[in-house]
């Protein structure tokens, strides 16, 4: 975890955990360039400036660097406390590791919050991952006291003479980890093994060894299946998604996923929407996951993506002639015949030539847009279309409309309007066709 002379920055409460290690790193042979900070949460505005003092002191009488730092927000935290204060927390672990140039984040998690940690995520719901308990080792971030069980903490502490402070929120019951704590684990240990902890954690290193092998291969998948990649977006070939094994599958999107963000919001039903998507939808679809990410199904990929949605531009089309939308790297195609042209499937469109204009107008939607179509037998705003047809709002301006003149004649993809369908007495066809671009990924 350490070598000598680094930099490290030490997460200090004041409690028996992080006093054991910021004692324990100081007293190492290693030389270490420590550096403590207390993070104030501003949840026990009446205890923190005496844990401050303490902590200072303490750091005083080690010869080490001591600062805090309080969590700050404009608007009160509504929803999942706990989760944001966890959040903001490790950021100011990172900003301030940053700025002193620390290579190391050492925390005091023991083999106590391991268990804990590994009973929630199963009272919460959580693949292997979460199942596998805290990481001893993420990135910066490392617990060199997590084999440590709490008695053991409090032994050492008293052992060498040294004082720490109960904060009294951890003897409550209102977060779900202290219910754990307090009344979950007690009653595992009495009426099912008195050895639960160590059960567990040994548990959670099968699954930390197993899921460390499964992601490695997950990896080697979504390397193999990855059409294009920029540092906001992955495309991911379809068709090799056909044959393949859920928990593969599963794994690889969580690979792409995480390759563009962290994965901490993202849930079993987020996965499974993705699956969905790739399994059963068209070409357009599109699904929400949080943190700002998009799973959008095209012909042949699937994009995963933190880009702002995408608003195609104004484009002229001749007949006959084509054109290329720089926006989405589709071309639409325009061409004439006097004899009846056959269309296959929703991205072609057959209408009379007779009715339109000899150059068309490719664009995205502008408010108040509306045709006739097809099948439906009277005027509908495009708005509502879309909404009929379950187009998701993150797609809407990325279809390109056809219009003749100022009449929209084609949504791409989707539908014609009604008025210049052929009938019987037409003499000249249209074909309009959306085609993806060979030079693009879509």
């Amino acid at each position: 975890m350490l070598e000598a002379y680094e930099t490290v920055l030490v997460g200090l409460s004041g409690g028996a955990d992080s006093v054991c290690l910021l004692h324990v790193l100081k007293t190492l042979n290693l030389n270490l360039n420590l550096h403590a900070l207390y993070v104030d949460h501003g949840m026990r505005p009446e205890e923190t400036p005496a844990e401050i003092e303490f902590c200072k002191n303490f750091c005083r009488s080690l010869d080490i660097l001591f600062e805090a730092r309080a969590i700050t927000g404009s608007e009160p935290i509504k929803h999942n406390k706990q989760e944001t204060l966890r959040n903001l927390r490790y950021e100011i672990f990172e900003n301030t590791a940053n700025r002193l140039n620390a290579s190391k984040v050492a925390l005091g998690h023991n083999k106590d919050d391991q268990a804990e940690t590994m009973l929630i995520n199963l009272l919460r719901g959580s693949g292997m991952k979460g199942l596998s308990g805290i990481p001893p080792v993420r990135g910066k971030f490392i617990r060199p006291i997590i084999s440590l069980r709490r008695y053991e903490i409090e032994h050492y502490l008293k052992s060498n003479g040294l004082t720490f402070i109960t904060d009294s929120s951890n003897l409550k019951s209102d977060y779900l980890r202290n219910k754990v704590r307090l009344s979950l684990i007690p009653y595992l240990t009495k009426e099912f093994n008195q050895d639960i902890i160590q059960t567990l954690v040994n548990t959670g290193e099968i699954i930390r060894c197993e899921d460390f092998f499964m992601s490695k291969l997950a990896a080697q998948k979504t390397t193999t299946l990855t059409a294009a990649k920029t540092e906001t977006s992955i495309e991911l070939f379809l068709l090799p998604f056909e044959d393949m094994e859920p928990a593969m599958l599963r794994r690889t999107l969580r690979s792409a996923i995480e390759a563009l963000t962290s994965l901490r919001k993202i849930a079993y039903i987020h996965i499974d929407g993705i699956t969905k998507l790739i399994r059963s939808g068209k070409a357009g679809d599109c699904i929400v996951l949080p943190s700002g990410v998009k799973a959008i199904r095209g012909y042949s990929t699937v994009q995963i993506t933190k880009e702002p949605p995408v608003k195609i531009g104004s484009y002229e089309l001749n007949i006959p002639g084509s054109v290329l939308i720089n926006e989405t790297g589709v071309i639409i195609k325009a061409s004439v015949s006097d004899k009846y042209i056959p269309c296959e499937g929703q991205f072609q469109a057959c209408l009379d030539a007779s009715k339109i204009s000899a150059h068309l107008t490719v664009r995205g939607r502008v408010p108040g847009d509306f045709f006739y179509p097809q099948g439906v037998g009277g005027k509908k705003k495009l708005q509502d279309f879309f909404v009929d047809e379950k187009i998701h709002r993150y797609s809407r301006d990325s279809i390109p409309l056809v219009l003749s003149d100022a009449n929209l004649i084609w949504v791409a993809g989707l539908r014609a309007d009604s008025r210049y369908s052929v009938s019987d007495d037409t003499t000249l066809f249209l074909k309009l066709e959306m085609i993806p671009d060979s030079n693009s990924i879509v």
